[in-house]
C-alpha cells in the first residue's frame, strides 16, 4: 500500500537558493577555500539551503549561462581569464536586480562595470590588465594589501553597517588594486556610493542604491569562515537571495513557499 503525500506539506520545505560563483576557480587561492564554507555557515544562520557552482568567466558569453542563479558572487583572484565575462555577469546582476556580492577582484570589476555601463566611460580600464590606458578607474594601492589585515569603518546607513551591527571591523585582504581616488567623487555620487573606508579614508566597499542587494568589498569577508566564524555580509547576501527566490516562487500559481 503506497503512502499518500500531502502536496502542500511536500512543497513546504526549506527554500534552497543557487549561487553562481563568478571567477576562475583555483584551489591554491585561500578565498576559494573560504567561500564554500562561508556560504554553508551563512545558510545555517539564515535557515535556508544553499547550492553553489563555480562559473568560469570564459563561459559567460551570454546571460543564459547565469540567469538560473538566485544570486551571483564575483570572487577574488583576478585578472580573470575573461574580463568581458565577469563584467557581463556583474551587469546582469545590476540590471536584473539579482542579489550580488563582489569581493576583492569582484569589487574592482564592479567599479569597472559601473564606470563603463552606467557612467558611459567606454574607455575605463583596470591597471592590472591595461596599465597604459588613459582612464584607469582601478589603480595600484599606495600600499599593497597582500595577506594583510586592517580596520574598516562602515557608513551609518550602509548594508554593511546593518549586517555587522557595528560601526567597524577588522578584515583581511589579498589585493594590490583599488578604486582610483581621482575618480572617487564621480564614481560614488549615486546610485553607487561608498559603504566603508579604511582608517586613512580610502574606499574599501561600495553599495548600489535602489537595488535589492548589491555590495562590493575590497576586503575578503569570506576569510572569517576559515576561523569557523559566520561572515555577516555573506549571511545578508544569502538572506537577500532567499527573499528574491521566495518572491519569484510566490508569483507562480499554486506555489507554497516556506
Amino acid at each position: 500500500m503506497s503512502e499518500s503525500i500531502d502536496p502542500v506539506r511536500e512543497e513546504s520545505v526549506p527554500i534552497e537558493i543557487r549561487v553562481g560563483l563568478i571567477g576562475d576557480h583555483d584551489p591554491a587561492v585561500p578565498a576559494h577555500h573560504a567561500i564554500p564554507r562561508a556560504l554553508a555557515l551563512a545558510a545555517q544562520a539564515a535557515g535556508v539551503a544553499v547550492a553553489h557552482e563555480w562559473v568560469a568567466t570564459e563561459q559567460i558569453t551570454d546571460d543564459a549561462r547565469i540567469s538560473a542563479y538566485d544570486a551571483l558572487w564575483c570572487v577574488p583572484a583576478s585578472p580573470y581569464r575573461s574580463t568581458d565575462g565577469a563584467l557581463r555577469a556583474i551587469r546582469f546582476a545590476r540590471e536584473q536586480g539579482r542579489p550580488f556580492l563582489g569581493t576583492c577582484g569582484g569589487f574592482q570589476h564592479a567599479v569597472l562595470e559601473y564606470a563603463r555601463s552606467v557612467l558611459g566611460w567606454a574607455d575605463a580600464e583596470h591597471a592590472e590588465t591595461s596599465p597604459d590606458a588613459t582612464l584607469l578607474v582601478v589603480t595600484p594601492l599606495a600600499c599593497a594589501l597582500v595577506e594583510a589585515q586592517g580596520g574598516v569603518r562602515f557608513w551609518p546607513d550602509s548594508r554593511l553597517r546593518a549586517a555587522y551591527g557595528a560601526d567597524e571591523a577588522v578584515e583581511g585582504y589579498r589585493c594590490r588594486y583599488g578604486l582610483n581616488p581621482a575618480f572617487r567623487d564621480a564614481l560614488t555620487a549615486g546610485p553607487l556610493r561608498v559603504a566603508a573606508e579604511d582608517e586613512a579614508g580610502d574606499v574599501r566597499a561600495v553599495e548600489l542604491d535602489g537595488h535589492p542587494f548589491f555590495v562590493a568589498t575590497l576586503f575578503q569577508p569570506e576569510r572569517a569562515a576559515l576561523r569557523g566564524e559566520v561572515p555577516p555580509i555573506v549571511t545578508a547576501f544569502v538572506r537577500a537571495a532567499a527573499d528574491a527566490s521566495r518572491l519569484a516562487q510566490a508569483e507562480r500559481p499554486g506555489a507554497v513557499v516556506a
